[in-house]
């Protein structure tokens, strides 16, 4: 006679998936595959892995490594799941993904929404076509950083875009150093960014008519990890 499976063991496989969620995900623009991920991030963390690694989610889908990272990068760019960084009880960092924003979009009350701008989203394809390559989930979290908790206009987040682009420092740190920097001498808008940039470049030119070298003086781009002085 065969043996049953024990009914805790069965028990014991399960998770527990909102019904909301089976029934509003077309709502919430996603479609079949895009759920499957979604629920496949959920079962991990509920294991204790939470922040499984593309290849760890493929390994167990039917779908690329290449098309579940576009995946990733849609499910942060529509607010949907987030990164965040903890630290243990070793002050060790680490990232996590959060799938909060999904199920507060589920679960609370039908508020408005304000309509996503065109420059948001152009905004990503920009930075994807400076540095040449899809932008990793983490990265695009920053952007959402920039645009939701500090609240920075998509044109001012451009203009700090093409400023390390000119200083030839294409990374995320030196960014959000300029806007840092921007936001602390109270620089708002691309007009007040532009109006900074040319006093220094001004003062930057007038040195260096005092000093005759052949070499070409790089400090008159404004290093914006030093600052004004």
């Amino acid at each position: 006679m065969k043996k049953s499976i024990p009914i805790q063991e069965i028990l014991n496989n399960q998770i527990t998936i909102p019904n909301k969620l089976l029934l509003n995900y077309k709502a919430l623009g996603l479609n079949e595959t895009e759920l499957i991920v979604v629920l496949q991030i959920y079962r991990s963390t509920l294991h204790g892995n939470y922040f499984p690694t593309i290849q760890e989610l493929t390994e167990i889908l039917t779908i690329e490594e290449n098309d579940c990272s576009k995946i990733l990068r849609k499910l942060i760019q529509r607010n949907l799941m987030k990164i965040e960084r903890t630290e243990n009880s070793q002050q060790q960092l680490s990232e996590v993904y959060s799938l909060e924003p999904l199920w507060e979009k589920l679960f609370q009350p039908v508020m408005e929404e304000k309509p996503e701008s065109s420059e948001d989203g152009s905004l990503f394809i920009l930075f994807e076509q400076e540095f040449g390559r899809p932008l990793s989930p983490f990265e695009i979290e920053t952007i959402n950083v920039w645009l939701d908790e500090d609240e920075l206009s998509p044109a001012l987040i451009k203009a700090a875009l093409r400023e390390s682009v000119l200083m030839s420092k294409l990374n995320f740190k030196y960014i959000d150093r300029i806007l840092r920097e921007w936001k602390k001498k109270g620089i708002h808008s691309v007009e007040q960014a532009r109006e900074a940039t040319k006093r220094f470049h001004d003062n930057q030119t007038t040195r260096q008519t005092k000093t005759t070298t052949s070499k070409r003086d790089t400090s008159f781009y404004y290093n914006w990890l030093e600052g004004e002085d």
